[in-house]
């Protein structure tokens, strides 16, 4: 597995999975400039001078890191670059001359010992003498140092140098490390290949203390995000992928019993729970296994699942209900993982407090719609300042671009659910339409005419959110419009879902199967209950509300009130299948004042007939005149 092409640069693989575009450094640097290159750095230990422009040949080797090949003659001449005493080593040049020998024990299938054995005492002279202004070095030895200890083929006396080194500067450095976003994959791919090859398990324990204790639980260490969690997600899979491949069983069931086993509370949760998802991907592809490696696959799924299950249930009793939710920062981003890392494995059983779990996601940080209408007034309710970046970073956030994936995860679940909580969820959903609407004719209303970018920014999220919930109400069609719930139920469910779809209606631009089939459900449901078409049609916005904005303090001309408009469309739309049973009255009271504030505009004018002719018919009926 070390010879992977994607996972040859293990530091590399984490990034670009947890990047939005492509982070390789490679360039195309023509093969005569880099023999150009290794030849002006023997020239600068002949000369016994290093100058910028060598500094400047450094860089040309790193940049070419993918097509690169560092043989043994050329790392030979890096050592003796790093022990020259002819001339001082610039020390952002030592940086640049560890990534290539980095390149050079990653890519040598049979590496010299000896190199190895010197540049090991090289690094451990070397940070004696420095201090803590030198972060990116520091990221690069612990690099390459595990990327030492992963040479299966090592001397034992050697690898447990290399080890101790690589701990001891783990233990003082790599929380400092990791306070600059840049360089945690380097740390993290320097743990994976110390964990994948240590084979006494007093490094195995320590090291897994300093991966779990990096993010921690205090506030003066770094801060955790998304894309750490998903480093960790891939780290463990690797790692735990090699360890059962390399019949290293024991560290095996050892991860299992210090993580999963004995949870220290000093640890991030975010971390511990998506190194439970790593292990849970890495027992799906070993579920054919036979003999001891299937007891130790087993054992391990089971301790990752009753982790990964408790930690869920402890979120969820903290934030049900959106009172903390927003205060905390580590209940945040462990909801944040926790929605997308079940996008990543498909074998989890249905656990009632991980469906709720992804429905808080989902609504607070996949489309956090309320919080972010409400960030556009905060810093100064009267004058309205915005919020832009904040919109912009959520779009490109993999929150946001993984919408559709937990979504479809989240709906699974539903199926798997108890009705306890599938109630609990339905209620928040409908919810959560509610708030959008309000929301969302606040802000277009301000933003109208001066911020129209920021207004679509807004709109784009506000679209997912609308597929989201026209895919979840056509799971909560399937399962509760049907013979197994009571015809009370039924309706109750069905006119929450034409409510909830009135006020989500201005984001529909497509014609969605999913949604005319649940439009189809849930209004034959309503059909069949005269007061539920009455609750139905008395949920039109008032008279009033149609002609006051939603904020006195903005000039508010409701003709120009899109959202409202496309909601009071979505009754007219709906209303006709119903008016057979529509008491007069009811019309008059709820319906006309609506009809006779729109009918300026041709694309009412033959729903007012439409209605007009029904009511006619109806009186008539009710006379015994229609015949």
């Amino acid at each position: 597995m070390s010879r992977n092409p994607d996972t040859l640069f293990l530091d590399k693989f984490l990034l670009n999975l947890t990047s939005n575009k492509s982070t390789s450094q490679s360039t195309t640097t023509s093969a005569k400039s880099i023999v150009q290159a290794w030849s002006e750095l023997r020239n600068a230990l002949q000369f016994s001078s290093f100058n910028q422009h060598h500094h400047q040949h450094l860089q040309t080797l790193v940049n070419s890191q993918t097509s690169l090949h560092v043989a043994d003659p050329q790392a030979k001449l890096l050592l003796s670059i790093l022990t020259s005493s002819n001339f001082s080593l610039p020390r952002d040049s030592l940086p640049l001359c560890f990534r290539l020998l980095y390149i050079w024990i990653r890519k040598s299938t049979k590496p010299s010992f000896d190199i190895i054995d010197s540049l090991v005492e090289v690094i451990s002279k070397l940070f004696l003498a420095l201090g803590n202004d030198h972060v990116l070095l520091f990221s690069e030895a612990i690099l390459l140092l595990g990327a030492f200890s992963f040479v299966h083929s090592l001397s034992e006396n050697t690898k447990n140098l290399c080890l101790e080194i690589f701990c001891k500067l783990l233990v003082d450095k790599c929380r400092l490390v990791c306070l600059y976003d840049e360089f945690v994959p380097n740390v993290l791919a320097g743990i994976g290949y110390a964990l994948s090859s240590s084979s006494v398990n007093v490094h195995f324990v320590r090291i897994l203390e300093c991966l779990f204790g990096i993010w921690g639980k205090g506030n003066d260490g770094p801060r955790g995000s998304v894309a750490h969690g998903l480093m960790v997600l891939y780290l463990i899979d690797w790692v735990m992928s090699n360890l059962i491949s390399f019949g290293f069983l024991d560290k095996a069931d050892v991860f299992a019993r210090e993580i999963f086993g004995s949870f220290k509370g000093k640890y991030a949760s975010f971390a511990v729970f998506m190194s439970g998802i790593g292990v849970l991907r890495v027992s799906d592809r070993y579920a054919s296994s036979t003999g001891v490696k299937l007891d130790v696959v087993a054992r391990m799924r089971t301790s990752a699942t009753i982790l990964v299950e408790a930690l869920v249930s402890d979120l969820v009793s903290r934030t049900l209900g959106f009172s903390n939710i927003g205060g905390d920062f580590q209940d945040r981003l462990l909801l944040q993982c926790v929605s997308i890392g079940f996008t990543r494995t498909v074998s989890f059983s249905g656990h009632s407090s991980l469906f709720v779990c992804l429905g808080l996601s989902l609504l607070t940080e996949v489309l956090p719609l309320p919080r972010l209408y409400e960030s556009m007034f905060e810093l100064s309710p009267s004058s309205g300042e915005l919020k832009v970046n904040e919109i912009k970073e959520h779009l490109d956030n993999i929150l946001f671009k993984e919408a559709g994936a937990v979504t479809g995860v989240f709906c699974n679940q539903y199926v798997l659910a108890d009705e306890e909580n599938k109630n609990i969820v339905e209620n928040l959903i409908w919810e959560y339409c509610r708030n959008i609407y309000y929301g969302h004719r606040k802000v277009a209303v301000h933003l109208k005419g001066n911020y129209d970018e920021l207004l679509k920014d807004f709109e784009k999220i506000a679209e997912s959110a609308f597929l989201m919930v026209v895919v979840f109400a056509l799971a909560v069609t399937k399962h509760k419009l049907s013979s197994k719930f009571d015809q009370e139920i039924q309706t109750e469910v069905s006119l929450k879902i034409l409510v909830s779809f009135s006020c989500v209606e201005y984001f529909r631009h497509v014609r969605l199967p999913e949604y005319m089939e649940t439009i189809r459900k849930v209004i034959a449901s309503v059909n069949k209950n005269e007061h539920a078409y009455m609750f139905f049609v008395n949920s039109i916005p008032s008279y009033g509300e149609l002609t006051n904005g939603p904020d006195q303090k903005t000039k508010y001309l409701w003709s120009k009130d899109e959202v409202q408009t496309a909601r009071v469309l979505f009754y007219l739309r709906v209303i006709p299948t119903l008016i057979e049973c529509l008491p007069a009255q009811v019309f008059g009271d709820m319906v006309a004042p609506t009809m006779f504030l729109y009918p300026t505009s041709t694309k009412y004018i033959f729903s007012f007939a439409w209605f007009f002719h029904k009511l006619v018919l109806l009186q008539a009926f009710n006379q015994n005149l229609y015949l």
